[in-house]
């Protein structure tokens, strides 16, 4: 039998231009007296952690900020992070200001300050034990300062881990947080290639969910069964087209810094949100599974933009490095989405009706904005494919959720196509 059942879950949401002024208010009426704040040290240096943390303040609440938050956390930042919260707890209520890697961070202390185990015992199988929190969790208030990731909508954080060379996630309905306060104002801090690889997430995360596979093409399940990514349905089809449409006006502005960038912030802003209310409950599939390996696997590149104490592919831009090849792969799956998808970013092109449209549209989008041009330019070859596709197989979570079923075998053909672009 068929699945006839779809699940559709967010956060309450605050968005708008002065929204994190609010966030002592919205905390105080959660109940909560002692705050803990995560952030991380770039976002520290722009001073918004600390103007949201005197404003909380002022409200009678007590807050102690954790602020060495790791971009692209691993299995180490995490537990520093929570080995800090379990010291200067306890606390009533988290709050996470910054990209996903603070956001992520933050949901992974509130796991485990308040259940048992650890951190590995609650990471996703095969990697690690894949248990289900057994404790109510905090409230979490997410504050994203980059316009990218959705992590203020969705039910997992993600992380490397190191000795494997992987990374992977922890996903449960529990770590969505209670409260998403989106302030377009926060991200004009957000340098050029931050907002160029922040919005490739975004416009993967609407891509991805809304090129899922069907969730009535899945077998049927049992209440217990079901999990958050529960496969392309109406309503998240709803978001991802409006963040699509969104994404197709601002993207190139908010990264040359031309035009009304003011407008282009919020409208990129606004689509983050819009793409994790999709992503969220529909899935994310190749792409994202493949960014996992790129990113846990890579030796010397330093993007601009970025940290650059350690080698590292930034999120977004890791999952924008096989897009293309893996919506060429994923064609035949549904022409009519995919050449939708297209047509919605890029209104009115002349892009033809075969399986090269949506890939041609998002290699333009790529080199304008400056993203590397494949897996050579960020230093993988040929002889990376086996461990890249290793990696990705690990995913399995995300691979369920493509409208075609993938082995190694495609995997590698996504994976060598994804060498250069242009």
């Amino acid at each position: 039998m068929h699945e006839t059942v779809f699940t559709y879950a967010a956060p309450a949401l605050k968005f708008g231009i002065g929204a994190s002024a609010e966030v002592g208010y919205d905390l105080a009426g959660f109940g909560a007296r002692r705050v803990l704040l995560v952030t991380d040290p770039g976002v520290a240096a722009t001073g918004h952690p600390a103007r949201i943390a005197e404003q909380v303040t002022a409200r009678g609440l007590q807050v102690t900020t954790y602020d060495q938050v790791r971009v692209e956390p691993t299995d180490e930042s995490f537990t520093d992070a929570i080995e800090f919260a379990r010291d200067a707890g306890p606390f009533d209520a988290i709050l996470a200001v910054g990209g996903g890697s603070a956001i992520d961070t933050a949901k992974a202390v509130n796991l485990l300050t308040t259940n048992p185990g650890e951190l590995m015992d609650y990471v996703n199988a095969p990697v690690g034990r894949a248990l289900a929190p057994s404790r109510p969790l905090l409230p979490l208030v997410a504050v994203p300062t980059t316009t990218g990731t959705g992590a203020e909508s969705t039910t997992i954080c993600v992380l490397d881990v190191l000795a494997l060379q992987v990374k992977t996630g922890i996903s449960h309905p529990a770590l969505r947080p209670r409260l998403a306060v989106v302030d377009p104002a926060l991200s004009a801090t957000q340098p050029a290639m931050v907002t160029a690889a922040s919005g490739m997430d975004i416009l993967c995360h609407a891509l991805e969910s809304y090129t899922a596979r069907w969730y009535a093409d899945f077998d049927a399940k049992t209440p217990e069964q079901r999990v958050p990514y529960c496969g392309a349905n109406p309503v998240a089809d709803m978001w991802s087209e409006k963040a699509m449409s969104l994404l197709a006006g601002a993207f190139r502005t908010a990264v040359r810094g031309d035009g009304d960038l003011t407008a282009a912030r919020e409208q990129m802003a606004m689509a983050a949100t819009f793409a994790g209310l999709g992503f969220g409950n529909a899935g994310v599939h190749i792409p994202h599974a493949n960014a996992y390996p790129i990113a846990g696997r890579v030796r010397d590149f330093r993007p601009a933009d970025y940290p650059d104490d350690e080698p590292i592919v930034p999120h977004g831009m890791a999952v924008s490095l096989t897009a293309p090849e893996a919506f060429r792969f994923t064609f035949d799956a549904d022409p009519d989405r995919h050449l939708r998808a297209a047509r919605i970013l890029e209104p009115g092109a002349d892009l033809g009706e075969g399986p090269d449209a949506l890939p041609g549209v998002l290699t333009r989008l790529m080199r304008d904005i400056g993203i590397p041009n494949g897996l050579a330019e960020v230093g993988y070859g040929e002889g990376d494919v086996t461990g890249l596709v290793d990696g990705a197989l690990k995913q399995q979570r995300l691979l369920a959720t493509a409208p075609r079923t993938v082995d190694a075998e495609d995997l590698a053909g996504v994976f060598r196509g994804s060498m250069e672009h242009w």
